[in-house]
């Protein structure tokens, strides 16, 4: 990702981000470096340093000596500066999770609330956050909560094995703010997802992957240049209602033969099946849409995460003989097919990154937002 830094002076609180991006990236790392890196001047760069370390959100720290001469001092994001309540909303319960700056999750807590009803919802979410509060004073920046998509389309919105009765309408960023009583942001859980795996995990390797996501239903994202691609209301990467099956299982869409059908927590628990049974059953319908993925977005690899258990995971990454596409490769260096470093925290690190992401990153700042200002990231 390319970070610069911009002259005018309207540009101050984007530059203060710049910084904290590269720091965030690159740290530890000297004042010069960050400056030649984003493009302003040294003077610039030691003013907003000076800021931000009185407001405790970077660390300098002055190296050994080496040879001759002081060395310069050189900075990193202080993971206690601030944290960042992360919440995953799912039809099974609640997630939270209290989350440093560098991503660690410092306190964890659990509701189970199978379809829940929004009042019920942010009621437990209110108490949730509570019990991160009670772990001591620690600077809480915000709020950030994943859920199911896609957001606001009235034949596929929770419904199906995403069911939450109630939901349609809702005011969700209103209602997190409320209960949390903290700023707060919203988005799919599959969006989360990737950005959590681009921040903190296998993802920071690639410039663009596409993570798909396996919970109770099947969704996507695809990262690119570092920012999850969100399309025009915010729902890109619902691979779960592509057509997988010709005139099979219908689907609450009102389609038939999604691909969530066949492809999700869901489709396994109905199936009944062990986990090496199920794995080789859907195989085919796998590959196929591994095969669309690919020749669609020609992402360097795939992600495979989500809520599924991780050893049900790996069997699908290490599924044999996928099918020819654009990114069978004889110069590949990475493999088609990886499986997501943090499976089953990555969406609550995405969901607390939504919350931080103002403030540590323009770019994603700017990615999570949609024209439809009901809830979602901004």
């Amino acid at each position: 990702m390319t970070l610069r830094g911009t002259n005018q002076e309207s540009g101050r609180p984007y530059n203060r981000r710049i910084v904290l991006e590269a720091i965030r990236l690159n740290g530890p790392v000297t004042r010069a470096d960050i400056a030649k890196r984003v493009s302003l001047t040294v003077q610039t760069v030691s003013t907003i340093v000076r800021e931000l370390e009185e407001q405790g959100y970077i660390l300098s720290v002055r190296e050994e000596p080496r040879g001759r001469g002081i060395p310069p001092s050189v900075l990193t994001i202080n993971p206690q500066g601030g944290y960042v309540a992360g919440i995953h909303l799912t039809p099974l319960g609640i997630d939270a999770a209290l989350v440093d700056l560098n991503g660690n999750i410092v306190e964890s807590a659990y509701r189970t609330a199978p379809n829940v009803a929004p009042d019920l919802a942010f009621q437990l979410i209110g108490e949730l956050v509570s019990e991160l509060r009670a772990g001591g004073s620690k600077r809480i920046l915000g709020a950030g909560m994943a859920l199911p998509g896609p957001f606001g389309i009235d034949s596929m919105s929770f419904i199906g094995a995403t069911t939450m009765a109630g939901w349609k309408d809702v005011p969700l960023k209103e209602r997190l703010a409320e209960a949390a009583d903290l700023p707060a942001f919203i988005d799919t859980d599959m969006a989360c997802a990737a950005l959590g795996e681009q921040l903190y995990g296998i993802g920071s390797q690639f410039s663009n992957y596409y993570y798909l996501y396996f919970g109770v239903g099947l969704g996507g994202a695809m990262v690119h240049d570092g920012a999850v691609m969100r399309g025009g209301w915010g729902n890109a990467g619902e691979i779960g209602h592509i057509p997988a099956v010709p005139d099979g299982e219908p689907c609450p869409c009102g389609n038939s033969g999604c691909l969530e059908r066949y492809l999700s927590l869901d489709a396994f628990n109905r199936r009944g099946v062990s986990q090496q049974m199920w794995a080789e059953e859907i195989r085919p319908i796998f590959h196929n849409a591994v095969r669309t993925i690919e020749n669609l977005l020609d992402p360097q690899t795939i992600v495979l995460g989500g809520l599924a258990p991780p050893d049900l995971i790996e069997k699908l990454v290490a599924s044999a003989g996928l099918p020819n596409s654009v990114a069978a490769r004889k110069d590949r260096k990475h493999p088609r097919l990886v499986m997501a470093s943090d499976c089953q925290n990555s969406v609550l690190r995405g969901a607390a990154a939504l919350a931080v992401s103002s403030l540590l990153s323009p770019r994603f700042g700017q990615m999570f937002s949609t024209p439809d200002e009901k809830g979602i990231a901004a």
